[in-house]
């Protein structure tokens, strides 16, 4: 009887494969120990058919194999196969996924079994426990960025969480690349031909300074296209020759460059010497952090600006914008007033008050009056309230304002800023909300001034940065409101230089007369400027970030808090929470700030040279 049931299972699931492929006379083996072909599909041996988990996994392998079979030209597919070994592993990993994607579009079962086969991968993979760019493969991470750009209901959780480490440096690096895979998931051909060009994407510039003169122009000429955004890069691409490209990906793997900086993850910092056996993380050097901190240099802040919202638009498009806003936040005015109400009871039943009797000038103390009615001659007494640690306070919320934070989370972030900015307000603590960002893409005129001044070696950082004031400490909230609504602006959104921009918030609080001095910091990820990072050491920024925050936290008086919205922050941050989800942001912010207002010892005030 079992045997029966195994056989009528493989008939079944052979006809499915068969129909699902299109192809009747298409033969499907079991156990074989060839491989799948153009006229056969194995499968593995199914020993089992109650245990569930096994065939929903082999389901799923049947259901790719017959969807490899039916969308897939093995002439197309051999013919923009590149030669190096990673492009080919990345090419391959892509492929699959268009195949996949285009099964589950037209096929809800076939869906659900591609999942639970994927989920099984996943967990093969340890997903779940990844913690950083150096635990994932490039090639698995484009993987889970596809599919999750297509719909994100074709990844399991584990596979999200994986992404979270790579999802800004392949936004930086093929944002707008991946547009164009989506778009043309139906044709093989021009999604092969585009994936090829993402190969080269990744590599956007040239930064070995020891190759000859004919290769450096032609690297010019590539630098100048990425420069110039009004160049077509499809254009630019269609005129290479088949040989040019095959060279192009040749360089790109020949590059220790090409690789990616892990943002979250120490142990993929730049090595110094590739051929000693006990290599060490340049950042792991025993330096000081105000060591570490003068090594980072600035090639030039003419171009850089703090700038104010009113002076970056106008006033009729900020009150659009605010308006956008509005509608945003009506959504959630339930949620809204439930956390402000929650966090305004919390501070306030913090507030410990005290009098001063027996002055000359106050309030009147009117528990003393039966003295004077009995003592005419006695003097009228006062008191007044003395003032309290709690409300000698000034709350600065520094907001990344990066491209990858668009969408859901910058908007998000806007109206938590605006929630938090009212309630403290009420409470009578002082807020300032600040942003930062850079004013282009890929360096602005500082990187043009590097290049025409010879493009000398380790510049420093290369990009201008623009760091913005949305409402200023002193400033009341119903003056400010409608400058939170330049968030929403399309084409704010660029780059993020982390470390320098929470020295530019650091400042302007120690520069505050207020006895407590808080922090919060709202990003998510690490800092990344392709400008900068393309001609220095991949850890460049990131290390100047971490040597910021440890003078911050421990030789300053400000009290530091990071928000990390989908990158786990505690790897840099002492006091940090992360949030996967942007929603939690409003709730995640009112607890830590309600934390932070325990009494906590002062600590001595430092210097940053």
């Amino acid at each position: 009887m079992k045997e029966d049931t195994l056989d009528s299972f493989k008939r079944a699931l052979s006809s499915t494969v068969k129909a699902i492929a299109e192809d009747k006379e298409l033969e499907v083996v079991f156990g074989s120990n060839s491989s799948s072909t153009e006229d056969k599909i194995v499968l593995p041996e199914i020993n089992n058919v109650f245990d569930l988990d096994n065939i929903s996994s082999i389901r799923g392998m049947a259901d790719n194999e017959a969807l490899i079979h039916k969308y897939r030209n093995s002439d197309t597919y051999s013919k923009f196969l590149p030669n190096k070994e990673k492009n080919r592993k990345i090419y391959e990993s892509l492929e699959n996924s268009r195949i996949q994607i285009l099964g589950s579009k037209h096929m809800r079962g076939v869906k659900s079994n591609l999942l639970s086969l994927y989920e099984k991968t996943c967990n093969e993979k340890n997903y779940s426990n990844v913690t950083g760019q150096s635990d994932l493969d490039i090639e698995n991470a484009l993987e889970i960025y596809l599919k999750k750009k297509t719909n994100a209901n074709l990844i399991p959780k584990s596979a999200s969480h994986a992404l979270s480490y790579w999802n800004k440096w392949l936004d930086s690096k093929i944002g707008n690349s991946i547009e164009g895979l989506l778009e043309n998931i139906d044709d093989q051909e021009q999604f092969a031909q585009l994936a090829n060009k993402l190969i080269l994407d990744l590599k956007l510039y040239d930064t070995n300074e020891n190759k000859d003169e004919s290769e450096d122009d032609n690297k010019g000429q590539q630098t100048e296209e990425l420069d110039n955004p009004d160049i077509d890069e499809t254009e630019s691409q269609s005129s290479m020759s088949d040989d040019d490209m095959e060279n192009t990906e040749e360089e790109v793997q020949s590059e220790e460059s090409e690789l990616p900086v892990d943002e979250n993850n120490e142990e993929m910092q730049d090595l110094e010497d590739d051929s000693s056996e006990n290599i060490k993380p340049q950042y792991k050097e025993s330096k000081s952090v105000e060591t570490i901190l003068s090594e980072y240099n600035v090639y030039s802040s003419q171009f850089d600006e703090v700038i104010t919202a009113l002076d970056l638009c106008e006033d009729e498009e900020l009150n659009r914008l605010r308006k956008y806003l509005d509608l945003q936040l009506k959504s959630f005015q339930t949620i809204i007033s439930r956390l402000a109400n929650r966090l305004q009871r919390k501070l306030l039943a913090k507030q410990n008050r005290s009098w001063e009797f027996n002055i000359e000038e106050g309030i009147l103390d009117t528990s003393r009056l039966t003295r004077v009615i009995t003592d005419p001659f006695y003097s009228l007494s006062f008191k007044k309230e003395k003032d309290t640690d709690f409300k000698d306070t000034v709350v600065s919320l520094l907001i990344d304002n990066s491209g990858s934070m668009r969408g859901r989370p910058i908007t998000v972030a806007a109206m938590s800023a605006d929630i938090l900015a009212r309630t403290l307000e009420k409470c009578g603590v002082k807020v300032e909300i600040l942003g930062f960002t850079t004013k282009a893409w890929k360096g602005g005129k500082s990187r043009e001034s590097w290049m025409q001044n010879n493009k000398p070696p380790s510049p420093g950082r290369l990009n201008d940065l623009r760091h913005i004031i949305y409402k200023a400490a002193d400033e009341p909230w119903r003056r400010a409101k409608k400058n939170l609504g330049l968030m929403m602006r399309e084409g704010l959104l660029k780059e993020n230089i982390d470390g320098e921009a929470l020295l530019w918030a650091h400042k302007r609080l120690q520069n505050r007369y207020e006895a407590r001095k808080i922090l919060m910091v709202i990003s998510d990820g690490a800092p990344v400027d392709d400008s900068t990072l393309s001609v220095n050491s991949g850890n460049y920024l990131e290390k100047h970030l971490r040597g910021a925050i440890s003078w911050i936290e421990n030789k300053s008086n400000v009290q530091l808090l990071a928000v990390g919205i989908g990158h786990d922050v505690t790897r840099y941050y002492k006091k940090a929470v992360t949030i996967v989800d942007a929603e939690q942001l409003a709730d995640v912010m009112t607890e830590q700030l309600v934390d932070l207002f325990e009494e906590y010892p002062v600590k001595k005030r430092g210097s940053l040279n």
